[in-house]
């Protein structure tokens, strides 16, 4: 699958080490990571939207400004995440296709953890599309 990536400069590290787990998983990564990183995140949400990337991750310190700015973007359900339950499920019953977490509240191998959680689901359906038609609308 491919996935579109940002972070932001604090977030490089943590950025490689999950560029590197997701194509060990043998996923291909686009990172649009660039020095405005609100553009960045809208380019992740822009490729993800136009169906050039079927998922995207976000990263940031904290998590909160690359889910802030997603979640504004139409046609998008992001989540900020922490865990890789709420990752799951978020997927499963949201239909998110983006997820923003905080390098700074996660360690490497939750990330890791994370990230194949996220990748890993599909999508439900049935009675969660009546929540993800009014979060559509919202945006």
């Amino acid at each position: 699958m491919k996935v579109a990536l940002s972070a932001d400069k604090a977030s490089e590290g943590r950025k490689q080490l999950i560029v590197n787990h997701m194509e060990e998983l043998g996923h291909e990564v686009v990172d649009y990571s660039g020095d405005d990183v609100v553009a960045a995140i809208v380019r992740v949400t822009d490729a993800v939207r136009d169906g050039e990337a079927a998922r995207g991750i976000l990263l940031d310190s904290f998590g909160s400004l690359s889910y802030m700015v997603a979640a504004k973007q139409s046609g998008i359900v992001c989540a900020q995440v922490s865990d890789e339950h709420s990752a799951k499920m978020t997927r499963d019953h949201n239909n998110s296709t983006i997820i923003a977490m905080g390098t700074e509240v996660i360690g490497d191998t939750l990330a890791r953890e994370i990230v194949s959680a996220f990748l890993g689901a599909e999508y439900s359906g049935g009675r969660h599309q009546i929540r993800v038609d009014m979060l559509n609308k919202l945006a």
